[in-house]
Order: C-alpha cells, then sequence, then structure tokens
C-alpha cells in the first residue's frame, strides 16, 4: 500500500454569519433525537456570539501552522482541511484533492477523544465523501488516537497554567482544576474508550501541573432528558463546589481543541454566571487552539503517517 501523499485536518465545522445559524443545525441534528427546542436554544447561544462560530477559522490557523512546520521539517505533503457540518464539507475538498491528483490522505481527526459521536461519525462521513466524489477519490489512512501525546499535554497544561496565574495566589493552590468534555449518551460511552481516555489526559495535564485538586465534568448534554447521558454535569459540580465553599475554580475544556459555542457560550456565559450567583470567581482555560506546542503534535502525527 503506498504511503499517504497528502493530510486532510477532519474536523466538525461550524457556521460562519448568521444566515448560516440554522441550516448548520439541521445538518448536525439530522436523523438525531435532538429537540426541537434544544435545537432553537443553541441557535439563539450562535446568535448570542455573533452569529458565527470561530471553529472554523480557528482550524485553518491549525493547518497553517502544520504546514509552516512540514516544510520547515522538508515534508513537500499539502495540508487540507475538510469539514463534516460546513464549508468546506468534505466531498468538497477530497473533490479538490482528486483534481489535484492526490490518491491517498492521512487524516487526522480533530476530535481528542474516541467514541461513536466522534471518531465513528467522522470516518464515516469521510466514506460517504469518498463514495460522492467517486471510484477515483482520494483513499484516508487515519492516524492514531493522541489523547495522551506529550505535545496535546503539553498545549493543555500551558493553557490550564495561563488560567490558574490569574487567580489570588493564597487560594490558588486549593482552586479546583476542572476539566470538561463534551456529554455523550452513556450507553454510547459504555462501548468505547472514551471516559478512559478524558481521564487518562486529565490525570496527565494535573501531574503536569502539580495541581492535585481536580476532577472531570461532562458539558453540552443535548439529547432526550429520558436517556441517560455522562455525568456530573459542570453546573452540578459548581453548585457542589459553592457548597464546600470554594471561592475560585477553573474550568479547561479539554474535550475541544477550538473555542467554539460550546465553550464560549456553555462555559462563559452559562457556566460562568452560575458561578458568579453561587458566589465563585471563574476563571476558564482556553482551547488548545493554535498554541505551538499543539501544532508540533499535529506534525508529529503527520510525519509518522506520512513515513517522513
Amino acid at each position: 500500500m503506498s504511503a499517504p501523499d497528502s493530510v486532510l485536518l477532519i474536523a466538525f465545522g461550524g457556521p460562519e454569519k448568521p444566515a448560516d445559524v440554522r441550516p448548520f443545525l439541521q445538518l448536525v441534528t439530522a436523523g438525531r433525537s435532538v429537540p426541537p427546542e434544544r435545537i432553537e436554544e443553541v441557535a439563539h447561544h450562535y446568535e448570542a456570539m455573533g452569529g458565527r462560530s470561530p471553529l472554523n477559522e480557528l482550524t485553518f490557523e491549525q493547518a497553517k501552522g502544520l504546514r509552516r512546520l512540514l516544510k520547515r521539517d522538508g515534508v513537500a505533503a499539502p495540508v487540507y482541511v475538510g469539514m463534516r457540518n460546513w464549508h468546506p464539507f468534505l466531498h468538497e475538498t477530497l473533490a479538490a484533492m482528486k483534481d489535484l491528483g492526490h490518491r491517498r490522505a492521512l487524516g487526522i481527526i480533530l476530535s481528542p477523544f474516541q467514541t461513536e459521536a466522534s471518531w465513528e461519525r467522522y470516518m464515516a462521513d469521510v466514506a460517504a465523501a469518498r463514495e460522492k466524489v467517486g471510484p477515483v477519490a482520494p483513499e484516508v489512512a487515519y492516524a492514531p488516537a493522541w489523547f495522551d501525546h506529550p505535545r496535546f499535554i503539553e498545549a493543555v497544561a500551558d493553557r490550564g497554567r495561563d488560567a490558574l496565574a490569574a487567580i489570588p495566589p493564597e487560594t490558588r493552590p486549593s482552586a479546583p482544576l476542572i476539566f470538561t468534555a463534551h456529554s455523550v449518551p452513556a450507553a454510547m460511552a459504555g462501548g468505547s474508550p472514551y471516559v478512559a481516555q478524558f481521564t487518562a489526559s486529565a490525570r496527565a495535564v494535573a501531574e503536569k501541573l502539580s495541581h492535585p485538586r481536580w476532577s472531570v465534568a461532562y458539558q453540552s448534554r443535548s439529547g432526550s432528558p429520558h436517556e441517560p447521558w455522562l455525568e456530573p454535569d459542570i453546573a452540578d459540580v459548581l453548585r457542589n463546589l459553592a457548597q464546600a465553599s470554594v471561592s475560585d475554580v477553573v474550568v479547561a475544556p479539554i474535550g475541544f481543541v477550538c473555542d467554539h459555542v460550546e465553550v464560549l457560550y456553555d462555559l462563559d456565559v452559562e457556566a460562568r454566571q452560575l458561578a458568579e450567583k453561587l458566589g465563585m470567581r471563574f476563571y476558564r482555560a482556553a482551547a488548545v487552539n493554535d498554541h505551538p506546542a499543539f501544532v508540533e503534535m499535529l506534525a508529529a502525527l503527520a510525519r509518522s503517517g506520512l513515513g517522513k
């Protein structure tokens, strides 16, 4: 089997202007039992953020950084971006790659933890996109899971260190550090390494920071209220901490590689408002975004997958 001749960053996608919001949400929720009122609620979240998501822009910044590092290392393979739920759709990117003569790409899924809702759906969408492009669509081989990659841990730790530094020195050592990831149905999580990978990543970051008071929580639940989803929810964790007279709390969205609406609204607006109502100061670590260590991780995955 031939080595990949290109790199494909595979991301979720997001609306880039107000008119995109509802068509985007219709694509995201197609075939899923998401209550209509939840879709409208999320649409209003996007509207509160200016009617767009920075996810696409940040993903292209990650791709730009990756191109720069591959060029630095003498690796000629080009880097492309394909989105599951918005332009450039995976089929659009794969068609362009085909027209440029690419036959086999290394796919890097920009989701840290593996479950059906993240990795398996990404792979299924790539397969559907290849079928749409036709028989000469580029094949896609996938980079391995990277939840415990030292450079990812370094990037998350650096973001967490910055957030912790904003806390008054006298309360900083005892401030809880809460790592968050997207909640998924408990039944789905039970058949995947999602929880184990999330916990392992969080533990590695906390150890790198030498910060013993840490825990994990879930956020952004979007399914039926009658179906068990992963817990504890970030709101419940904040309430429990307030009852324990905690004064400062840091939230690190380790399950998201970009600051998009589920970080900018669900944490920066909803969780922050709840924490302040409960009498706590709320600090949020940035997502890795285009942190140099994270981009170095992408370059390491690319070099390995390309055989360079």
